[in-house]
């Protein structure tokens, strides 16, 4: 018997070699994209050979997934840190948003271009859902707890988050499509937009949206 699965039981995974491998392909996806991504040209950059690929990964969507999630940790933990020093769910909120609309307005397209919502027809949901999940964490965990302070009004925290984030791309693509966009006034009508969905008061909102954005 031969083909990956005989080749993956000769020796057991190796997770320095994987590392390698998803590196190699997390480098690959900077300089070409996610459409770019060749499992030929990973190898050569990793130095190592199929025979070690089939060893830790089943296929190339496979290998996509985990460049997601590595790319999605490094997101998570920017958005986090962007987060950490706010003194409300809904400042850390707006943290949130700001620091999302910092990717989707990205002058280079290089950032942009790594996250699973920029890649919506390139590969299945199924791929890209575990690290859209994990992005989406730190909006849910603040979601959840303004809900229990009676910040947010009757809201379901999972699905508005994904209502946040599909505004904050939706809302840049007009301003993208057209090359030009103002990042004050993308910022606060996103702002506006999200905190009125998800019941915050007026005054509030004012406070929050009416002050200049800080890049994170």
């Amino acid at each position: 018997m031969s083909g990956p699965l005989s080749r993956s039981r000769n020796k057991l995974p190796d997770p320095n070699v994987r590392c390698a491998i998803v590196d190699a392909a997390s480098q690959s996806v900077h300089d070409r994209g996610v459409r770019g991504l060749n499992i030929a040209a990973v190898l050569e950059r990793a130095q190592l050979s199929t025979r070690a690929f089939y060893r830790h990964f089943d296929s190339k969507d496979q290998l996509v997934e985990a460049v997601f999630l590595e790319m999605a940790r490094d997101e998570t933990q920017r958005l986090r840190t962007r987060m950490v020093n706010t003194a409300s769910p809904v400042e850390a909120v707006a943290a949130w948003i700001e620091g999302r609309l910092d990717l989707a307005l990205d002058d280079e397209f290089r950032l942009r271009q790594l996250s699973p919502e920029a890649q919506p027809e390139a590969w299945s949901p199924e791929l890209v859902s575990p690290a859209y999940n994990a992005i989406l964490e730190p909006l849910v965990e603040q979601l959840e707890r303004g809900l229990e302070l009676g910040t947010f009004k009757d809201i379901v925290p999972v699905t508005a988050a994904k209502s946040i984030d599909g505004v904050v791309w939706a809302g840049t693509e007009p301003s993208r499509a057209a090359h030009r966009w103002d990042r004050s006034e993308v910022r606060e009508r996103a702002l506006r937009f999200c905190l009125r969905g998800l019941g915050v008061a007026p005054e509030t909102i004012e406070q929050v949206a009416g002050r200049d954005g800080a890049t994170g």
